[in-house]
């Protein structure tokens, strides 16, 4: 997996949730959505470039850091598991840096733009950095199952600009660019990228939804740098434009 990972930018982790345990992720993640559970300002659209329609709250609905809007979720299995998988790709010295939810709800049909997530993070002198992107749904071609261009982590950043209204940031790729590759997973299975690698995913266009729940890790050293810079993710800024100077238009 750790080969496959530093030669891909991504690779397959495997079962992260039981069976047994979905129900209850499930449940939380709904009391999120529903707004059981507030999430206020933390909660936007990653799809706000692309009219709504009629009914429709969020194309793409993003709500970052449910673990410190929800603490309980800290104590359930998947984030040792998770830490474990990280630890394994990208060094013992990796901890949670910050989670998300990214929910796409039936026939809303909104691709997530391509970028890099490296584009919105601050400079690091460590760029070691994984996403772990566990499906809480069966996640297919139709529903938004990730896609990601091998080796794409290898080359130097994209280029990245704002989205058309300003909210998130894109790069310029197609499913057509050289080793782009979707990877379809089970609910309670997961996949690793690196920060660096190219990444997008289709739109919903099923009947069913596509919940996904995704834990970010990086070195501790650089995860005490980024909150003496003032990063944290969205915890209480709120930042969402590029900010790596790598990754910014020449």
């Amino acid at each position: 997996m750790a080969q496959r990972f530093a030669d891909d930018g991504f690779t397959p982790v495997g079962r992260l949730i039981s069976t047994a345990d979905l129900a209850q992720y499930r449940d939380i993640y709904d009391r999120f959505l529903s707004g059981d559970i507030e999430s206020g300002e933390k909660r936007t659209d990653l799809g706000s470039h692309v009219d709504r329609k009629e009914g429709v709250r969020e194309n793409i609905t993003q709500i970052i850091w449910p673990s410190a809007l929800y603490p309980p979720l800290k104590d359930l299995p998947l984030h040792e598991k998770a830490l474990s998988a990280a630890r394994e790709l990208i060094g013992p010295d990796a901890e949670l840096d910050f989670d998300m939810m990214i929910h796409k709800a039936p026939h809303t049909a909104v691709p997530t733009p391509w970028h890099q997530d490296a584009a919105y993070w601050v400079d690091m002198p460590d760029k070691r950095a994984v996403s772990i992107w566990i499906a809480l749904d069966d996640t297919d071609l139709d529903n938004g199952c990730m896609w990601y261009v091998r080796g794409s982590h290898l080359e130097p950043l994209r280029p990245h600009h704002p989205t058309s209204d300003g909210k998130n940031i894109e790069c310029d790729c197609s499913e057509d660019e050289p080793g782009a590759t979707p990877v379809p997973v089970r609910a309670g299975e997961a996949v690793a990228h690196s920060g660096s690698t190219l990444h997008y995913s289709r739109g919903n266009t099923t009947d069913g939804v596509r919940r996904a729940y995704i834990l970010n890790y990086r070195p501790a050293a650089m995860i005490e740098l980024e909150r003496r810079m003032g990063a944290d993710h969205g915890l209480n800024e709120n930042v969402r434009k590029v900010r790596n100077s790598d990754a910014t238009e020449q």
